[in-house]
């Protein structure tokens, strides 16, 4: 199903048939190195994710991780989309592109649609971002869509630091004492 058209790309749900790319996305060593490694090895593997992943939120929360397609050639380019985790006090965006596609301003255009969706469309009243300390491209990406640094932290399972941004769209995002607070889960 469709959720957004920007300029170049449609963003849709994902479907049990997008195994291949996915099982490929989550292997790439970028991947890996920034976002950690999720188990998945084979296409059975990868369509289980996508059901009990980015299908399962659709259908509970009405929103998930997308799949982001180029209009003009239908080829997955990655994925984009909004994410509830238990590591975090709200919804966070969350973005992976394959690298052929890096530098060509695919992520931030899937992005932006994205954070508009969420408060335009969801009403959410801010959005997190999540990101590895050393993965300063999607430091500067969640900058660009106006996102600011709150703190960092460590999540299970492995314990990686974690820099969390936060953009409110009508919710102060935690500072000061409340950021202190520990975060769900």
């Amino acid at each position: 199903m469709k959720i957004l058209e920007t300029e170049r790309l449609l963003l849709r749900t994902m479907r049990e048939d997008d195994a291949p790319f996915y099982l490929a996305l989550v292997n790439e060593p970028s991947w890996l190195e920034h976002i950690g490694d999720k188990g998945i090895r084979t296409l059975d593997d990868a369509r289980a994710a996508i059901v009990a992943g980015p299908m399962r939120l659709q259908r509970l929360l009405g929103y998930s991780l997308y799949l982001v397609e180029r209009k003009a050639d239908g080829a997955p380019l990655g994925l984009c989309g909004l994410i509830l985790r238990d590591t975090l006090p709200g919804t966070d965006i969350g973005y992976a592109l394959a690298p052929p596609y890096w530098g060509q301003g695919y992520a931030h255009e899937a992005a932006a649609a994205i954070v508009d969706h969420a408060r335009r469309k969801l009403g959410l009243r801010r959005l997190f971002g999540i990101a590895s300390p050393a993965n300063a491209p999607s430091i500067a990406l969640l900058e660009k869509l106006g996102l600011s640094f709150l703190r960092s932290a460590r999540f299970p399972p492995d314990l990686r630091d974690t820099n969390i941004y936060c953009i409110d769209f009508g919710a102060a995002c935690a500072t000061g004492a409340e950021a202190d607070l520990p975060l769900r889960g």
